[in-house]
């Protein structure tokens, strides 16, 4: 018996028994479609990592304000004003493999030019700022020396902050008012994206620091006019960042003057372990469903030998009739391996469909960018045909061992 006949005579006792196929193969249809979905889930998640990290800028530290205590209640961490802009030189001057400390203080203010009205984050920098965080000028100049100096009233914003307020004009040259205080656009910044924290920040007006603080922010704050919101430290050298850390931790805590047995009034967080640890849990969260379609894999090959069990002994007869008419064991065999096999394939199938649809659902609620493996595909369905031929050999060999004249006789 060729191949191809053997072939056409299994797609025959399949369709003959469409619903208890298709109930068959639902195990490698969930086991496939977890395998396909959490592959392409977890691709995703690395590559909106990377990427996060990337518009982040690399080798970066932020030292952030600690917590103060109101009425016996400890308020929210930042609350602190402890960091100054003389801590931010100090950093850079006092600790090895620091390139840049930059100060930075923002609130979020009302932006006005001509009819137009936009609410965003206003952020006070020097030009260590922009080094820190990789961030190109692409239209227009970075802030002069004396811009810094002086607390001159110019600004360096967003691409959101042009299409807003200027229509999609250069806005290099424009005018406009932050609260009440009108500042020249000097500059554009190349797009970002959406940030870690999942805010565009490319919505955003950098302006001078000292301008940020004698003019717009500090008198609105409520506060000390040198606090910090937070200092962005970019390290030379990457793997100085453990050492970096704990001389920053000392130093600082030696400039506030703060007990041995006191905590910190501050507090430094890497922003790259943060996202790793946000892919890392994905990829955890990935393996372990994996295990699961794996264990749905096997119950769904537990399933095929049954349902192939089950269908030799139904068809006991009709084995009996093709041996006396002179198939041999080999044809009986392979027979039902190929019904084994395409029970598992179809399966594979329907299954890789199922599993790229849902992660291209997961991907677009996260946000994530999608990223569907071919070879994930390939390797899970490549994995059901295993599975189709190895839980269906029993049932094959079952059928190509009986004896022609006891299966002629079985009723």
């Amino acid at each position: 018996m060729s191949a191809r006949e053997s072939l056409r005579i299994a797609i025959r006792a399949l369709r003959a028994n469409k619903l208890r196929s298709a109930l068959t193969v639902l195990g490698i249809i969930v086991g496939v479609g977890a395998v396909v979905c959490m592959v392409s889930v977890g691709a995703g998640a690395q590559a909106e990592v990377s990427e996060k990290i990337r518009t982040l800028g690399a080798n970066l530290l932020l030292v952030l304000p600690g917590a103060r205590n109101s009425g016996g209640a400890r308020l929210e961490s930042g609350t602190q004003p402890t960091l100054t802009e003389e801590d931010a030189a100090s950093i850079r001057r006092e600790l090895v493999h620091v390139q840049v400390a930059a100060p930075l203080l923002s609130r979020t203010m009302p932006l006005v030019a001509a009819n137009k009205n936009w609410v965003t984050l206003v952020a006070g920098i020097n030009s260590d700022y922009l080094v820190a965080r990789e961030w190109q000028v692409a239209n227009g100049r970075s802030f002069a020396s004396g811009e810094i100096a002086s607390g001159s009233k110019v600004a360096i914003v967003g691409s959101v902050i042009v299409e807003e307020l200027f229509n999609g004009r250069a806005g290099v040259g424009e005018t406009f008012r932050i609260g009440n205080v009108p500042f020249t656009v000097i500059g554009v910044l190349d797009k970002k994206g959406v940030g870690a924290a999942g805010r565009s920040q490319d919505d955003v007006v950098f302006i001078p620091l000292s301008a940020a603080k004698s003019r717009v922010l500090g008198a609105v704050r409520g506060t000390t006019r040198e606090a910090l919101d937070f200092i962005t430290i970019k390290i030379s050298d990457a793997a100085a960042m453990p050492e970096i850390e704990r001389g920053l931790e000392a130093l600082l805590r030696q400039r506030h003057r703060i007990r041995r047995d006191a905590p910190s009034d501050f507090r430094i967080e890497n922003p790259a372990d943060i996202l790793f640890a946000r892919g890392a849990a994905v990829r955890l969260l990935g393996s372990l469903l994996i295990t699961v379609a794996a264990v749905s894999l096997v119950v769904g090959g537990i399933s095929i030998m049954n349902i192939m069990l089950v269908s030799v002994t139904e068809r006991t007869r009709e084995i009996g009739l093709r041996m006396a008419v002179g198939a041999s064991r080999r044809d009986i065999r392979g027979q039902f391996l190929i019904e084994a096999l395409i029970l598992a394939l179809i399966g594979g199938l329907v299954g890789a469909i199922v599993g790229a649809v849902a992660a291209v659902v997961i991907a677009w609620e996260a946000g994530w960018p999608i990223l569907i493996s071919p070879w994930a595909i390939i390797l899970a369905c490549g994995f059901a045909g295993f599975i189709g031929i190895s839980f269906g050999l029993y049932p094959a060999y079952r059928a190509a061992r009986l004896d022609p004249i006891v299966a002629l006789r079985f009723e």
